[in-house]
C-alpha cells in the first residue's frame, strides 16, 4: 500500500445471487444458528455454487477498482454464524435465546461446554480467494465480544469469561488466515455499539486477546456508528489499523 494516498476496500458482504440463496427469506431476520433452508442449491453442489458466487463478487470488485478484495462473504448466512457455530462447546440443535438489537427475543446458539476451535473454519475461503486474484485480500471474522452477545451462556460463570474463550478461538483462526495468504483480517464487532456498558467492561480485553501475537495488518469494524458517550468510553482504548 506504499505510495497510495488512499486504498479502497469493502466492509461487509456482497449481495448473494438469487439463484444461490433465498434473499427474501434471508431478509426477514439475521440467522444466528445454521439455516440450511435459505440455500437454493442441493447440499452436494452447494460448495461449488458458493465458489461461483464468490468469483462473481471478486470480479465485480476488481472491475470497480477496489484495492483490497474480499470474498464477498458468499458462503455465509450471516456475518457471524458460520464461524460462531463451527466451534466446540456450541449447541445449535437445542438453541437458546437472547435479546436482539431491536429488543426482541432472538434464537441463538447455546454455549454448553468449553469453547474451542478444533478445525479451520475460513482457511479454505482465504486460500480460494488468494488463488483467484492478484490484488491484496482481506477476510472478515466475527469478533469475540459480538459472538459472546449472540449466544446463551449455559457454561461459563460470566460473560467476560465466555468472551475470552471466544477470543482464544478467534486468535487461532486469525493466525491460520494469515498463513493461508490473507493480507488483512477484519474483526466485526457491531455489538460493541449495541451493548456499550458490557463493551466498556471487557470488549477491548477480548479483542486484544484475539489479536495476541498478530503482527500483520488487522482492522476492527464497528457497525451503526457511535454516540458520543459510547465513543468516549470505548474507542479511546482501541487501535485501528
Amino acid at each position: 500500500m506504499q505510495g497510495q494516498l488512499l486504498c479502497t476496500t469493502v466492509v461487509g458482504s456482497y449481495p448473494q445471487p438469487d439463484w444461490l440463496i433465498d434473499r427474501r427469506m434471508l431478509g426477514s431476520s439475521v440467522p444466528r444458528v445454521p439455516a440450511r433452508e435459505l440455500w437454493r442449491i442441493p447440499e452436494e453442489f452447494l460448495e461449488q455454487a458458493q465458489d461461483d458466487a464468490t468469483l462473481l463478487a471478486v470480479r465485480a470488485m476488481e472491475q470497480a477498482g477496489v484495492d483490497i478484495i474480499s470474498d464477498g462473504e458468499a458462503r455465509r448466512e450471516s456475518y457471524s454464524n458460520r464461524f460462531a457455530t463451527a466451534l466446540d462447546g456450541i449447541d445449535t440443535t437445542t438453541p437458546g435465546t437472547t435479546v436482539g438489537r431491536s429488543g426482541q427475543p432472538v434464537t441463538v446458539p447455546r454455549v454448553v461446554g468449553p469453547i474451542r476451535r478444533t478445525r479451520p473454519v475460513q482457511v479454505r475461503d482465504v486460500a480460494f480467494l488468494r488463488r483467484h486474484t492478484a490484488r491484496r485480500i482481506k477476510v472478515t471474522i466475527p469478533g469475540p465480544f459480538t459472538m459472546s452477545q449472540q449466544a446463551q451462556n449455559d457454561y461459563y460463570h460470566d460473560e467476560e469469561s465466555m468472551a475470552l474463550a471466544y477470543a482464544e478461538a478467534v486468535n487461532e483462526e486469525i493466525h491460520a488466515l494469515f498463513a493461508a495468504g490473507a493480507d488483512v483480517v477484519q474483526l466485526d464487532e457491531p455489538w460493541m455499539q449495541a451493548r456499550a456498558e458490557q463493551a466498556h467492561r471487557y470488549a477491548v480485553t477480548a479483542i486484544n486477546r484475539a489479536l495476541a501475537g498478530v503482527q500483520e495488518t488487522t482492522a476492527v469494524h464497528l457497525c451503526f456508528g457511535w454516540c458520543q458517550d459510547t465513543f468516549s468510553k470505548v474507542a479511546s482504548h482501541l487501535s485501528f489499523t
